[in-house]
């Protein structure tokens, strides 16, 4: 079963999931928290956007995805909705379908379209050069440490997004800058590998499949993480062992994962039902 990682692409594949899985499920625990699930397609639908945009315009597609993101990520930053009528992830996915329908808009245009399309909803895991895993490597290990450092500030912030207390962040908070900046980096680098597809998997699925299993903060974020390492091994293995595209099969194991943590909660809530009525009946 571990022979197949001898081979340098697909080892190198599974580096760049692990590394993109630890980062992405943590910041995950936070959008999750947050209830924004849709900021990452968001910002990796930007992101795509920017390189769908270079492409049109023949320029350098990293240094336009990146400003695209960047700006995405500050201006999102901003969304603070106090109409208890709307919704945050309301205001968060208008952005996210227009960015979508502007990118296939530009890549209708190119010559390979619908390959163009694929790449950009799972990426191409197989084809990461070492430069690109070297860079993620550095930029998300950055990102750790200052999450690391400043974690209880980062926590509080989210607790009060839990707890619906917005209206005392104000207009520009730093903090939450410093997040959307975080995530909106960690997107437009994992997204050129992984795909808007598998990064919005692995922000979304471990952190939610932890939250079914445990109810303490801190093994959350180390449950989810662990659970994204799960998932980019057999993800990969599954890939390579049965010839499937490697994104959609990371993702499909995600979905394995949830299915478990769902099934394990149904358990134990059935037994603890179980266990109340013995206690009843008893007295």
């Amino acid at each position: 079963m571990l022979d197949m990682f001898n081979q340098e692409f697909i080892f190198s594949a599974l580096k760049v999931s692990i590394i993109m899985g630890l980062l992405l499920s943590y910041l995950g625990v936070h959008v999750v928290g947050r209830g924004i699930v849709f900021v990452d397609l968001a910002l990796g639908q930007i992101s795509m956007l920017g390189v769908a945009f270079a492409n049109f315009v023949e320029k350098d597609p990293t240094v336009i995805s990146i400003v695209f993101t960047m700006v995405g990520a500050f201006l999102l930053s901003f969304v603070n909705v106090k109409d208890k009528r709307l919704k945050q992830e309301a205001i968060i996915g208008i952005v996210y379908a227009v960015a979508c329908a502007a990118t296939v808009l530009l890549i209708s245009k190119a010559p390979h379209g619908e390959a163009d399309i694929s790449e950009v909803l799972f990426g191409s895991l197989f084809t990461v050069t070492t430069t690109q895993i070297e860079v993620m490597a550095l930029v998300f290990g950055a990102i750790g440490v200052v999450h690391i450092v400043f974690r209880k500030k980062f926590f509080e912030l989210t607790e009060k997004f839990e707890n619906h207390q917005v209206e005392h962040i104000g207009v520009f908070n730093l903090w939450n800058f410093l997040f959307y900046l975080s995530i909106g980096l960690a997107i437009v680098l994992a997204v050129r590998a992984g795909g808007v597809i598998p990064v919005f998997s692995y922000i979304v699925v471990p952190p939610v499949a932890a939250i079914l299993l445990t109810r303490k903060k801190t093994g959350l974020v180390f449950i989810a993480m662990a659970l994204s390492v799960v998932g980019s091994f057999f993800g990969i293995y599954f890939s390579t062992h049965f010839d499937f595209p490697a994104g959609s099969s990371v993702v499909a194991i995600l979905g394995v994962i949830f299915l478990c943590a769902a099934l394990i909660r149904l358990l134990k809530g059935k037994n603890k039902e179980g266990a109340a009525v013995e206690r009843q009946s008893g007295t």
